[in-house]
């Protein structure tokens, strides 16, 4: 009986995870290893911040799902594979997990080595059950006095964490925070001038500040050194973008320059082809792709078909990463900036188009 062994149960394994009933039919064993019972759909992480969800709007029940459907969920971390041995080691027990396919879709997390010293207020995007501590930190931190606040980082995680800072504070009443962004000269630099310059006017209009003029040198002790400017923080955020999963680099297969695991196009190991993998944790080598969630999600039937393809010594399927996306970002009290193709524009519509895709996907699973 051949062993399937999924790490994680992200954006990218969504539809495997839905049809892990098809599976066991074939007489496959499917073993799924995540460090919690729930996967949270990062694309609401900010909103759940603000307070617009709550954690039970944006989160899959990945151990209830896999064992309702014949599997075997274990809670851990996966810390190494030995593609050699075709084993999964676990961070938490001496328990091996071995497997003939091996399907990663690990993610990827939040450096926080910029900020030294105690880490006790320091949040990031990743994991999402971050943000429901550093909520609390704030309310907290707002009923004792005032409160200062710094996002570091100036892309999409960073001005939405800051918009629903505020979204949060104000909700609250009385007194609210000071946020700060830290964004150097590169905000939003890698979307359109349109987009660059709404975001900009949502978060001014909020009392945002904008730290520009340079970029972060030093953080610590509740201090972040700018230039020759020191700003206090009682709360940090940093933001300044993703990396893969630790746990390629360490385990003897391919990865790419980011340390993901490298992938071909049919999203298979270019080292070892019983090895398989999507969304964030991946360096899909014919054309590098953006760290968001769409391409997770286009990845979901063709990862479920090359599975099952492999399990069968089958063919397997070529990834396409499709065209242009549809961009939304939340920036909090119901505020959004939309963009695809040349369509831009800011306000109330675009935050409920968001709200309205993303509960649709996320009911969809939620219910299987």
């Amino acid at each position: 009986m051949k062993n399937l062994v999924l790490i994680g149960g992200g954006h990218a394994h969504m539809l495997t995870l839905s049809k892990l009933e098809t599976f066991i039919a074939k007489g496959y064993r499917v073993t799924v290893i995540q460090p919690s019972d729930y996967h949270y759909y990062s694309g609401m992480g900010p909103g759940m911040l603000g307070g617009t969800y709550e954690a039970d709007d944006i989160r899959f029940a990945t151990k209830k799902q896999v064992e309702g459907k014949g599997g075997k969920f274990i809670r851990a971390h996966a810390s190494r594979i030995d593609p050699e041995e075709q084993i999964v080691y676990l961070a938490e027990s001496e328990e091996k997990v071995s497997y003939d396919i091996l399907s990663c879709n690990a993610g990827s997390y939040v450096p926080k080595d910029i900020v030294e010293g105690d880490g006790a207020n320091v949040f990031s995007a990743k994991p999402i059950e971050e943000l429901s501590r550093a909520k609390e930190t704030i309310l907290e931190k707002l009923a004792e006095g005032a409160v200062s606040i710094a996002v570091l980082g100036g892309g999409p995680a960073a001005v939405e964490i800051a918009g629903n800072i505020h979204q949060l504070g104000k909700r609250r009443g009385g007194r609210q925070p000071q946020i700060r962004l830290f964004t150097g000269p590169n905000f939003m630099s890698a979307k359109p001038a349109k987009v660059q310059k709404l975001v900009r006017r949502l978060l001014l209009a909020k009392g945002i500040e904008i730290i520009e003029e340079g970029y972060v040198q030093r953080v610590a002790d509740g201090q972040i050194r700018v230039a020759d400017v020191s700003y206090k923080a009682d709360i940090i955020f940093p933001a300044i973008g993703v990396r893969p999963s630790k746990i390629f680099s360490i385990s003897g297969v391919d990865v790419g320059p980011d340390g993901g695991l490298k992938v071909n196009t049919f999203l298979q190991s270019t080292s070892h082809p019983n090895i398989f993998g999507g969304g964030d944790c991946i360096y899909f080598e014919e054309q590098p792709l953006d760290k968001v969630g769409v391409y997770a999600v286009r990845q979901n039937l063709l990862l479920y078909n090359n599975l099952m393809a492999s399990l069968e010594e089958k063919p397997l399927e070529k990834f396409s990463s499709g065209g242009d996306y549809l961009l939304i970002y939340n920036l909090g009290d119901g505020e959004g900036v939309l963009s695809k193709w040349s369509i831009t524009f800011s306000g109330r519509i675009a935050f409920a188009l968001k709200d309205y895709i993303d509960r649709k996907f996320i009911k969809t699973f939620q219910e299987i």
